[in-house]
């Protein structure tokens, strides 16, 4: 047996307990796969898996993998090394482009966006954004409130109303 979370462990003996107890007819299938939140043909899968497998069968394979087409380390730090060294005033949409065309480097621009806002280095506003005056505190109402004499109305709530 692999080496699995302690999380994965008892997922897969809970998933043991349910099939032991379908496989001793004390429950029918599809209310074992209700138990474990999945579909009946996947009950049937689990069932099949148990059978060839035993008790390791029932261990998520996908677990500890890395994904397919994630970026390796290197790159990313050179990506960011790069920005912070050679390009720290442009903007991402042309640092991407430089990425591209002096460095070889096929990054989508989404990846490059965030990767550098993740880092710090690239701010998530809008150029509209950071131009923006700050906005005025907002006026006292001139109304009855205002008024000398007058008690502002109660406050009461909606879940009061109903």
């Amino acid at each position: 047996m692999k080496f699995y979370t302690e999380a994965a462990g008892e997922r897969a003996m809970k998933i043991q307990e349910v099939i032991l107890r379908a496989i001793g007819k004390r429950i029918t299938w599809w209310q074992a796969a209700e138990i474990i939140g999945i579909s009946d043909r996947q009950m049937r899968r689990w069932k099949r898996r148990y059978e060839r497998f035993g008790y390791d069968g029932l261990y998520d394979r996908r677990r500890g993998k890395p994904r397919p087409r994630r970026v390796p380390l290197a790159t990313v730090e050179q990506v960011l090394a790069l920005y912070r060294e050679k390009y720290f005033d442009w903007n991402v949409r042309h640092f991407h482009e430089k990425l591209r065309e002096e460095h070889g480097l096929e990054l989508s621009y989404t990846w490059v966006k965030l990767a550098l806002q993740a880092a710090g280095l690239a701010g998530g506003e809008t150029a509209a954004a950071r131009e923006a005056p700050e906005a005025a505190p907002a006026a006292a109402p001139a109304g009855d409130a205002a008024a000398p004499g007058r008690q502002p109305a109660p406050v009461v709530s909606r879940r009061a109303l109903v």
